[in-house]
């Protein structure tokens, strides 16, 4: 009787590991606020009076707010998870609703450094409810932490596609109607989503080490994949006109409920089981014999020894250079490596995207929202790739390092700048394919590159430092690109049209890439014997 109770337990605490995970898909598909900014930027330049340096500032802004992201770990340590999450829906409410009001003339109109406030406070929301994302994700799946946080975190990458997408087919397609339509979604979306998925968010005790998950984590690749696949041909479909806004919406809203499945499926299990009394689950029992004086041997349940198997893959150890702390971390020469090689790679295409409105309207194209979808679509790809080579390849001698996949993504990316040098709109759409693609999978890649070179202990800090790099890039990348627009566009209005608007910063952004990949391949180098090793 115990045995079978035993059994339902563990496979309700399975059952519960999955619509867990499914609740973090749906909070990280609507969490990337920050990334459909270009969509309505050009408007809200215009409604603001704006110049094209106090615009960047703006995306400088919704950054800045990633340096304060530690305000939630800390919050996570002392609160429950669903307050939390709560918390961040809420900053993102104040942070977008205000400025809604206002552009709505709800309000009476606000300073110019309120509503810098209000974008850095938006930002920052987008940090609690990654942390909450994070813990669910590592807490619950202890054996397969790297998987399911690359799944998850992949879709991110939808959200611009997501809102793009709802926009265009429940609002007015004028760009003043398009701009209230983003506030207001990012306003209200992401406390919505986070109010159904509350419940879902807190920890699960698994006692024992889970069943078998190897079906449903292929299961959980193949529906993502899919995802995938169907948003990129959709927004392809969007620019030739192939698709209705409204049947992305439906057709995305379906593979967002597709993982659904996977806990039904595996609670529908459980009921046969219990219905027919089949006991199949799975228990695995380490024994650790200690010797003691009276020779009795402890039980350990729920172990697994470095070496065994699990759901057909080898468990090591996590391996790990060395556990250090951010102060011995600065003095590190790989450090500086890492931080360069992310700053003129990853954070030079984030900042790409951030312009992406600009860019678009300076070239004489309508198309900023296929653009952002594009870009969306193909940045969840890229995200996704690395948890994808992981969970295939995590046992073959030939699997790739990570910084040797850094500097095989870092050289495309200056390739991409300077292909935008060309005036045709099929190289504007292939740069952006190329850079989103390219950006989602360093920024997924950089996570485990932090916590093999220097640690697992400090990793939330240290990890905070690596990307404080996009902060400080988002100001200066941004930055040196409006002085150039603002060189050669029209006193004025302030506005630039022609290819010679941002000639010279493709230019120079190429450039800092290729240095970028000369940095990636000393890095390569000098951690080639440790990756090694591990494999």
């Amino acid at each position: 009787m115990s045995s079978s109770s035993s059994s339902s337990s563990s496979s309700s605490s399975t059952a519960f590991q999955w619509l867990s995970l499914v609740g973090i898909i749906w909070l990280q598909s609507i969490n990337g606020t920050n990334t459909n900014f270009p969509a309505y930027s050009s408007q809200l330049k215009k409604v603001l009076s704006m110049s094209q340096i106090q615009l960047n500032n703006l995306a400088f802004a919704s950054d800045a707010g990633k340096l304060l992201g530690w305000f939630a770990g800390i919050a996570a340590i002392y609160l429950p998870l669903w307050l939390v999450l709560l918390i961040g829906s809420l900053l993102g409410l104040i942070g977008y609703g205000i400025q809604f009001l206002f552009i709505t003339n709800q309000i009476p109109s606000p300073s110019y450094w309120l509503i810098f406030f209000l974008t850095v406070l938006a930002g920052n929301s987008i940090c609690w409810i990654n942390t909450v994302c994070y813990v669910v994700s590592i807490r619950n799946f202890p054996c397969h932490q790297q998987i399911a946080v690359g799944i998850t975190t992949s879709y991110q990458g939808l959200s611009a596609k997501i809102y793009t997408d709802i926009v265009g087919a429940a609002f007015s397609s004028s760009p003043q109607g398009k701009a209230k339509a983003y506030l207001l979604l990012n306003a209200l979306l992401p406390l919505g989503v986070g109010v159904v998925v509350a419940p879902l968010v807190r920890n699960i005790n698994v006692m024992e080490r889970p069943r078998n998950m190897k079906a449903g984590f292929i299961s959980m690749f193949l529906i993502t994949i899919a995802t995938g696949i169907y948003a990129v041909i959709s927004s392809l479909g969007s620019i030739s006109s192939g698709l209705t806004p409204l049947q992305n919406v439906i057709g995305t809203g379906v593979f967002l409920l597709a993982p659904l499945g996977i806990p039904i499926v595996e609670k529908m299990r459980e009921n046969l089981s219990r219905k027919w009394n089949l006991n199949r689950e799975r228990r695995v029992y380490s024994f650790t014999m200690e010797e003691n004086n009276n020779g009795i041997g402890s039980l350990e349940i729920g172990a697994v020894k470095e070496g065994e198997e699990l759901d057909g893959r080898q468990v090591h150890e996590p391996c790990v250079r060395e556990e250090i702390g951010v102060k011995l971390m600065v003095t590190r020469l790989d450090f500086w490596l890492y931080f360069f090689v992310y700053f003129f790679s990853a954070t030079l295409g984030l900042v790409f995207l951030n312009n992406l409105g600009q860019i678009a309207e300076s070239r004489g194209s309508s198309r900023t929202s296929s653009l952002v979808s594009l870009s969306s679509s193909f940045g969840f790809f890229g995200r996704l790739m690395p948890s994808l080579l992981d969970y295939l390849f995590s046992r073959s001698k030939y699997m790739i390092s990570r910084p040797a996949l850094i500097v095989a993504l870092v050289a495309p990316i200056g390739g991409a700048f300077f292909l935008l040098l060309n005036p045709a709109s099929f190289s504007l759409f292939l740069g952006t394919a190329i850079i989103g693609v390219c950006t989602g999978a360093i920024t997924s890649i950089a996570v485990s590159i932090t916590t093999e070179l220097f640690g697992t202990k400090n990793f939330s800090v240290n990890h905070n430092v690596v990307v404080a790099n996009i902060s400080i890039g988002s100001f200066v990348f941004g930055y040196l690109s409006a002085i150039f627009y603002r060189k050669e566009g029209n006193q004025e209005d302030g506005r630039c049209m022609g290819m010679a608007c941002y000639r010279s910063t493709f230019v120079i952004w190429g450039s800092l890439c290729f240095l970028g990949t000369g940095l990636a391949l000393v890095l390569f180098a000098r951690t080639r014997k440790f990756y090694s090793q591990r494999s």
